[in-house]
């Protein structure tokens, strides 16, 4: 029993791990995402899309490039962490199993 509670839960590790991963990906990609922004339409991205002030194809397009673009970011970054951190962690296993033989 205690095994299959283990498979379900993320170690506390991994947790830690996959969180700083995703911060900083988050604030990197924002800040490349808003970059290209600039270069490509010349403008500052709208600091508040629910002003009055901003376009509305202005402010849902760059809610679309902005939400698009840091799920794809995250995901990627997540799912490489992921799996160099099972290959980390298997690395002890492994060793073990030599030592043992």
């Amino acid at each position: 029993m205690a095994g299959s509670d283990e498979a379900e839960k993320p170690d506390m590790a991994w947790r830690l791990i996959g969180a700083v991963v995703a911060l900083g990906v988050g604030y990197a990609t924002r800040k490349a995402i808003e970059f290209g922004w600039r270069k490509t339409t010349g403008k500052k991205p709208p600091a508040d899309p629910n002003s009055l002030e901003t376009g509305l194809a202005e402010a849902v397009g760059f809610a679309v490039v902005l939400g698009v673009g840091m799920e794809v970011a995250r995901i990627v970054a997540t799912r490489s962490a992921h799996k160099r951190y099972q290959a980390w962690k298997a690395i002890p296993e492994k060793a073990e199993r030599v030592i043992k033989s």
